[in-house]
């Protein structure tokens, strides 16, 4: 039996789905397909014409589409070029980044803190990855807004990376406190996902919109 236009074209759309997703071969594995139909149709009963414009207009709209993607991957792939050339200026400079990693540089811990509000109490512990407490200090009163954090990291003899957490008080209420690395960028690259990532100094790999402020 000669193959119907409704079932010649439910091939095409298989053979679409299943093959190569290139706007070019999918434009040539079409014109296959409707010039297998044009050859197999009944003269009794040819093609309908809106069918066959139809068809036409479905796979032009799917090639539009997949050539629409490439050229958005592709300006996707540039920006992230751009983006790490520019992140390599960054470079050696320090930098603050959301997170709660305590850099240790030649015997001195730093990070920084953003207090929401006043505070007449700001209590800082230091901890292992593990979470086991290191040391703890209390850097006293302090202003709403950003604030460094030094600690003496000389009497530590231990490894690994080290962490901190910050409980700051205005009175006996508590204020909301934001926890921050002040680290060094050492050199810029992508992850796994193709976005910029920044390596510092502490080994630690933070994303490009994690960074607070560039010192």
């Amino acid at each position: 039996m000669v193959a119907t236009v409704s079932n010649a074209t439910a091939a095409a759309s298989g053979t679409l789905s299943s093959a190569g997703t290139s706007a070019k071969d999918q434009s040539d594995r079409f014109l296959k397909l409707l010039v297998a139909q044009l050859n197999n149709q009944d003269p009794m009963n040819p093609m309908d014409n809106s069918q066959m414009t139809s068809q036409i207009a479905q796979i032009n709209t799917v090639s539009g589409i997949q050539q629409l993607n490439d050229s958005i991957q592709s300006m996707a792939n540039q920006y992230t070029s751009m983006q790490v050339m520019q992140g390599a200026a960054m470079i050696g400079h320090q930098v603050l980044a959301s997170g709660n990693t305590m850099s240790v540089n030649a015997g001195v811990g730093t990070a920084a803190v953003n207090l929401d509000a006043d505070a007449s109490s700001v209590k800082v512990q230091v901890l292992t990855a593990g979470g086991q407490i290191v040391d703890q200090f209390d850097m006293g009163s302090q202003t709403a807004g950003t604030h460094n954090i030094q600690w003496d990291a000389s009497k530590y003899t231990g490894s690994g990376t080290l962490t901190f957490s910050v409980a700051a008080k205005q009175g006996t209420a508590p204020v909301s406190s934001t926890t921050m690395v002040r680290d060094t960028i050492a050199s810029v690259g992508t992850d796994a996902s193709n976005a910029m990532s920044l390596t510092l100094k502490s080994g630690s790999a933070i994303k490009y919109d994690a960074i607070k402020s560039i010192l």
